[in-house]
């Protein structure tokens, strides 16, 4: 999976993802992928730095920390910024929301996360939601086999 950083046409930002880039170039070229704010099918890739994840360091799967309180609106800076700042914000809770709903009703199956969605997806086990750590190549193992995985969110707080 892949994650691009996307704008529109007016300037809005937002991300996405896509199974590979030549999926991305294809919804795209089929006006498939829109924003979300204002559903301009324009869309162009912004420019990213990307962000590789080894395997050594990685900690055990834990829910994620909780939000500080945002600063109240009279604290908030005016203006384009600000704006930005509370659609990121909002864009952090939905991810938070997303993650935490996963968390909460699917079973953390750890590393053998590419086996258990392997047997699931070739009928040997009962299909149900699962969550896990796969590598980048476990996964791209399982994409090509036809089984859709998806990464969990990962938001800046979960670094810590």
């Amino acid at each position: 999976m892949i994650r691009y950083a996307l704008h529109c046409d007016k300037n809005h930002e937002f991300e996405s993802w896509f199974q590979s880039s030549s999926a991305y170039d294809s919804q795209v070229k089929r006006k498939l992928v829109t924003c979300p704010i204002c559903g301009s099918a324009k869309v162009g890739k912004a420019i990213m730095a990307p962000r590789i994840v080894g395997k050594k360091g990685r900690g055990p799967a834990t829910p994620p920390p909780e939000f500080a309180a945002t600063p109240a609106p009279e604290a908030a800076p005016s203006g384009p910024t600000s704006l930005l700042m509370a659609q990121e914000r909002e864009l952090r809770a939905k991810l938070k929301e997303l993650r935490d709903h996963i968390v909460k009703n699917a079973d953390n199956v750890g590393e053998r996360f590419a086996n258990e969605a392997r047997a699931m997806h070739y009928g040997d086990k009962e299909h149900r939601p699962i969550y896990g750590e796969a590598s980048p190549d476990e996964a791209k193992s399982l994409i090509d086999e036809g089984i859709e995985v998806s990464p969990l969110p990962t938001l800046p707080e979960d670094r810590n």
